[in-house]
């Protein structure tokens, strides 16, 4: 009996069962990639240059302008936190800003 079972498994249909099961965790692999695509966006954002934002204002506008629209956003938002520091301001007359490579002690 038990070897019956073992006959009928170790034939194609196996293969094909396997096949499938490897196919469908590769696609959700792949969708839950790129629904958490804001969400890493936003985390590197609050990293590199410290500016919060939510994953659902990406999305929405994502959704409204695609890839071009969220460079938009970006760039409009590293402006305004340039802007919000006066000291950050850099015109071509000024000197250069040596402390970033000043170390520690």
């Amino acid at each position: 009996m038990m070897s019956d079972i073992l006959t009928n498994l170790a034939g194609l249909g196996l293969v094909s069962v396997v096949g499938a099961f490897g196919i469908a965790i590769l696609l959700v692999i792949f969708v839950v990639s790129i629904m958490s695509r804001p969400r890493v966006f936003c985390e590197y954002l609050k990293t590199m240059t410290g500016i919060e934002l939510k994953p659902s204002v990406v999305r929405r506008r994502f959704k409204q302008r695609g890839r071009a629209g969220v460079r938009d956003l970006l760039i409009d938002l590293l402006i305004q936190e340039d802007l919000a520091d006066p000291d950050r301001i850099v015109t071509p007359d000024s000197k250069p800003d040596l402390s970033v490579f000043e170390e520690d002690r």
